[in-house]
C-alpha cells in the first residue's frame, strides 16, 4: 500500500513523519513548500512537485491543510486520476460543507473518502499519538485504522460522513470557552496580586483543573508563544462553529465571547503566535479597567 501525503505544515511535518518511519511501503510527500517536500525526503519519503504526482502514485492519499478553500483545490487537482482502488482521508479541519462537496466529487469516481480531523499539539504529532475523529464508511474506516494509527492513538469511528468534523468543531469550541475562562480568572488572579504560581497550584486542588491549563501553564508563565496551534487556526474553527449554528438558531453565547477575543488576537497581527497567547489580549482588557 502505496501512501501520499498532501500538507507538511505545522500538523502535517511530524504527522507525515511518522508515516515515513513506520509504514513499509512507499510514502509520496507534497507541500506547495518546496523547503518543506524536500524536509520529508531527508526523513525518507520522496518527493513529488504537485498534490496530482502524489496521488497518482498512492493506494492511500492524506491531505492535513489549512483551509477550506485548500482542501478543495487539491481535490479538484488530484480529482482525474481518483478511482475505486484509491481512500482519501483528509484530516484537516474545513468547512462540513467543504467536506461535503469533496465526499460527492470523489464519490463520482467511486473514491471512497473519510473525514479525519485531528486533536492536541505538535508535539503530540511528532510522537505519534494525536486524536483523530473520523467519519465515514464504517468498513473503509477499519481498513485504514492502521494507517492512521502510524500518527494517533486515540482514533475514535464517529458515524458517517461529516460526523468527524462536527466532533472536531464541537472539540475546538469547547477548547476555546475552556481557554477563555482560564486567562480571564488568571488575569484577575494576577491583577488582585496572586501569582502565577500560586493559582496554578490551587487550581490543581479542586474542581477548576483541566487539561488546557496543565499543558500550558509553563507557556503562559514564561508567555513562550512558539506555535503548537495557531491563533489564526483556533480563530477559523470557531467562525466555522458560528456559521454551522447560527442558521439553526442555536444559544451559544461562550461561542461568541471566545470568537471576540480571537477576532481582537488577530487585529493585534497574533495570527502566527500560539493560541494561549490570547491571554495577553484578555491582561489588556483588564488593563483598560
Amino acid at each position: 500500500m502505496k501512501i501520499g501525503f498532501i500538507g507538511l505544515g505545522i500538523m502535517g511535518e511530524p504527522m507525515c513523519y511518522n508515516v515515513v518511519k513506520k509504514h513499509d511501503d512507499k510514502v509520496y510527500a507534497f507541500d506547495i513548500d518546496a523547503k518543506k517536500t524536500a524536509l520529508l525526503a531527508g526523513y525518507g519519503a520522496i518527493a513529488c512537485e504537485s498534490s496530482l504526482e502524489a496521488a497518482a502514485n498512492s493506494d492511500v492519499i492524506i491531505t492535513v491543510v489549512p483551509r477550506s478553500e485548500h482542501s478543495l483545490s487539491v481535490y479538484r487537482e488530484i480529482e482525474p486520476v481518483m478511482d475505486s482502488t484509491k481512500i482519501c482521508i483528509d484530516m484537516s479541519t474545513i468547512d462540513p460543507g467543504a467536506s461535503e462537496e469533496i465526499f460527492h466529487m470523489l464519490a463520482k469516481r467511486g473514491t471512497p473518502f473519510l473525514d479525519a480531523p485531528i486533536v492536541k499539539s505538535r508535539d503530540a504529532a511528532w510522537l505519534g499519538d494525536v486524536g483523530i475523529y473520523v467519519g465515514g464508511d464504517f468498513e473503509v474506516y477499519k481498513q485504514i485504522k492502521p494507517v492512521l494509527q502510524y500518527m494517533g492513538r486515540s482514533i475514535m469511528h464517529m458515524g458517517e460522513h461529516g460526523k468527524g468534523l462536527m466532533m472536531k468543531i464541537c472539540h475546538n469550541a469547547l477548547v476555546a470557552q475552556i481557554q477563555n475562562g482560564v486567562n480571564e480568572t488568571l488575569a484577575l488572579a494576577l491583577k488582585e496580586g496572586i501569582d502565577i504560581d500560586k493559582f496554578s497550584a490551587a487550581i490543581s486542588y479542586g474542581g477548576g483543573q483541566n487539561y488546557y491549563y496543565d499543558s500550558k501553564q509553563m507557556a503562559l508563565r514564561y508567555k513562550d508563544y512558539t506555535t503548537q496551534f495557531s491563533v489564526a487556526n483556533m480563530a477559523k474553527d470557531l467562525e466555522i462553529c458560528h456559521n454551522l449554528v447560527a442558521p439553526k438558531h442555536y444559544h451559544m453565547p461562550g461561542l461568541e465571547v471566545a470568537r471576540n477575543v480571537y477576532e481582537k488576537a488577530l487585529n493585534a497581527g497574533d495570527g502566527d503566535k500560539d493560541f494561549c497567547s490570547t491571554l495577553e489580549i484578555v491582561l489588556r482588557e483588564h488593563e483598560k479597567n
